[in-house]
């Protein structure tokens, strides 16, 4: 059995999309920040950095969104959410996860997290200004580069699928029109119309 650790809202909810397709035996735990739960002893045994996703695995315990979706592609191979026979195709799908963590998801941050990186008010609210435009110039791309259509990479539905509709649902939130991505918005809206999806939105809804 696994145990998925997240907090609503987060881009812990691709993980918990994930595990739900593949019909894994889970327990998704909420992580309260309001009351600073990912910084309490009992959370930080489990993940150091204090930060979701976290998934308590037989063989141990990950971090990271990118990894956590790989492990599960892996572990239930049956399921098809990644093209794990093909190197380059899953470098492929590897290297898109990691735009979504490493570049789109530290620019959302930089609007709710600004501390991370300044202690200067001026600084912070000067980041949380650029928000819109950062995520607004990194949709762009992803609808005009890397979106094929209708899932990320044409034909095949892959957990890459799951992380951009995570990221994506914070669009609104950081000032973003998302109807300026027509692929992006049918993209979400296919998601949001899986019962896959809609259960672990559910889950995550009924948690708070």
């Amino acid at each position: 059995m696994f145990k998925l650790f997240f907090s609503p809202g987060s881009c812990a909810l691709a993980s918990h999309i994930a595990l739900e397709h593949v019909g894994a035996d889970y327990e998704a735990v909420r992580v309260d920040f309001s009351r600073a739960e990912q910084r309490s002893p009992a959370y930080l045994r489990h993940n150091p950095k204090g930060r979701v996703p976290a998934l308590v695995a037989p063989e141990g315990v990950l971090t990271e969104t990118p990894a956590i979706l790989l492990y599960v592609a892996q572990s239930f191979p049956g399921a098809g959410l990644a093209p794990l026979a093909s190197p380059f195709e899953l470098a492929r799908l590897n290297a898109f996860n990691s735009y979504l963590c490493s570049t789109v998801h530290v620019a959302h941050a930089h609007g709710v997290r600004g501390a991370r990186w300044a202690d200067d008010a001026a600084a912070i609210v000067a980041m949380k200004a650029k928000v819109a435009t950062n995520m607004a110039e990194c949709f762009a791309l992803i609808e005009r580069e890397f979106l094929l259509g209708p899932w990320v990479f044409g034909e095949r539905y892959t957990v890459s699928d799951m992380y951009l509709f995570t990221v994506a649902g914070w669009l609104e939130r950081d000032g973003v029109d998302p109807t300026q991505f027509p692929k992006v918005s049918a993209h979400r809206q296919r998601m949001a119309d899986d019962p896959v999806v809609q259960r672990a939105l559910r889950a995550e809804t009924t948690s708070l």
